[in-house]
């Protein structure tokens, strides 16, 4: 056993922005701090991210922006329809402010306050770059501070006497190293890539019928860790869904572009399946995806349509860099290299019939589909899903695409439960002393959907707040 001389006053599980916003809330605090990481870099999923939420931020006020702390709470309680934990996300609303003002502090450079949905409050925080910068920042900040961050290091037990939490056992390099601590905070980034859990709790067959994001070695460890020192289960099975084209990872096509906008979309049977202007709530539009069979489908559109994107510009934007109005002035050229390039998600043909025929669905109701759709086209009215008719375009001009479309997720929601100051909750309802749980490890922020409608950027914020919360509440209890 590798024992580490030294003993910190909390142990972290986990480097990404919640495990850091802990750490250096906790250095800043004068603790003695060690993170540890079980992959070889730091920051998981965090660095990827665009914006943080907040609510009656310095940036909002300046720009005149009304957001209210107490409309932010409703909101956030009503889409949840009050299954949330309600002191938790008041706890975590009113923390966000200060937030973006501490992370200003130490170098993070937000550029805008904005949102990604229409008519949506201005709750998204852009960063300059990404949430790389963040990590970047607070990982400095740390190290400054004296936080010792270990990296390559899965950590495998929390070590609990009695009542109180006394440390972590992790893997270091095949040797067991033993890590003494008077608290832990979890933040190992929840279970995407867990194939098991994901098919317990939500039923659902991880890289077939769902694909994960940006997630890499997410396999619930510090979820399986606060279970077997008693902690109770809160939010698994909610997973932060997305409809999109099949693109390969970091990359978006012009055709993945496309297959977003809100105009005709199938699933398997040729059948619509709802208001494709759901695509502006990305909550909505994946709830949607992943109801059909594979989590899967089409998006069927014409030559008109083509032209449209190419002159007009996109309706629904899938960056912020790349806003609605933007054009795809290479969509006609991708389309008609995707027999080569993209021969399993992108098909073509001169007729409806043939259409259905390449993506192996009966003729004559896809036919039935469009001829309807169409229909309420010339009506400008949706008698099946009231669309806005603003987004009813024909599909009458060939040739005619169908490009697949997947159900994905950026993350698992869910697992431990924990009270408003991020405290493990036992089965019994009572505190275990000494264990908090933040950031995708934790449940009660959400219902059984991502929030996403009336507050941008929640799950990153969710992820910095809790763990400043964490931190602020573990130096009360080692008596800082």
């Amino acid at each position: 056993m590798n024992q580490i001389p030294e003993k910190f006053e909390v142990a972290i599980v986990g480097s990404g922005v919640s495990g850091l916003a802990a750490a250096v809330t906790l250095a800043e605090g004068d603790a003695r701090v060690i993170v540890i990481e079980k992959q070889e870099s730091i920051g998981g999923t965090s660095v990827n991210f665009r914006g943080i939420f907040a609510a009656e931020s310095d940036m909002q006020r300046e720009r005149y922006i009304a957001c209210s702390r107490d409309q932010a709470f409703k909101d956030i309680m009503e889409y949840s329809h009050w299954r949330a934990n309600p002191s938790l996300v008041k706890a975590i609303i009113d923390e966000s402010a200060g937030t973006i003002a501490w992370l200003q502090k130490h170098g993070v450079i937000f550029l805008n306050v904005v949102t990604n949905i229409p008519n949506a409050p201005q709750t998204y925080h852009l960063v300059k770059n990404s949430g790389e910068d963040v990590v970047k920042a607070l990982a400095a900040r740390a190290k400054e501070l004296g936080v010792v961050i270990k990296l390559a290091a899965p950590v495998k037990q929390i070590l609990k006497t009695s009542d109180r939490i006394t440390g972590v056992i992790a893997d270091d390099n095949g040797r067991e190293m033993r890590v003494a601590a008077e608290a832990v905070i979890i933040a190992s980034g929840g279970y995407a890539n867990n194939k098991e859990w994901i098919k317990k709790y939500s039923g659902l067959d991880l890289d077939i019928n769902l694909i994960p994001i940006g997630n890499v070695g997410k396999t619930g460890d510090g979820i399986r860790m606060a279970y077997e020192v008693g902690a109770a289960e809160e939010g698994l099975g909610v997973l932060e869904y997305l409809r999109t084209g099949r693109e390969q990872p970091g990359s978006v096509s012009q055709i993945g572009y496309a297959v977003v906008q809100p105009y005709l979309w199938i699933n398997d049977r040729g059948q619509r399946f709802c208001d494709e202007s759901v695509t502006f709530d990305d909550t909505s539009m994946g709830n949607a995806s992943v109801r059909q069979k594979n989590g899967a489908g089409y998006s069927v559109f014409d030559s008109s349509i083509v032209r449209y994107l190419m002159e007009k510009g996109i309706d629904k934007a899938m960056a912020l860099d790349f806003p609605p109005g933007s054009r795809l002035p290479d969509l006609a050229r991708e389309l008609g290299e995707a027999p080569v390039n993209r021969s399993a998600d992108v098909f073509q043909a001169g007729t409806i019939k043939e259409l259905a025929g390449k993506i192996d669905i009966e003729a004559a109701v896809l036919q039935n589909t469009v001829d309807e759709y169409n229909r309420f086209c010339e009506i400008r009215h949706d008698e099946l899903f009231a669309k806005n008719p603003k987004y009813l375009k024909p599909i009458k001009e060939p040739p005619f695409y169908a490009v697949k479309a997947q159900t994905v997720f950026l993350g698992t929601l869910g697992g431990i439960k924990i009270n408003h100051k991020t405290e493990v909750i036992d089965k019994k309802g009572e505190i275990i002393p000494g264990l908090y749980a933040v950031g995708f490890d934790a449940g009660g922020m959400y219902g059984d959907s991502y929030s996403i409608r009336n507050s941008t950027g929640l799950s990153s914020g969710f992820a910095v707040n809790s763990g400043r919360i964490a931190g602020k509440n573990a130096l009360k209890y080692i008596g800082r």
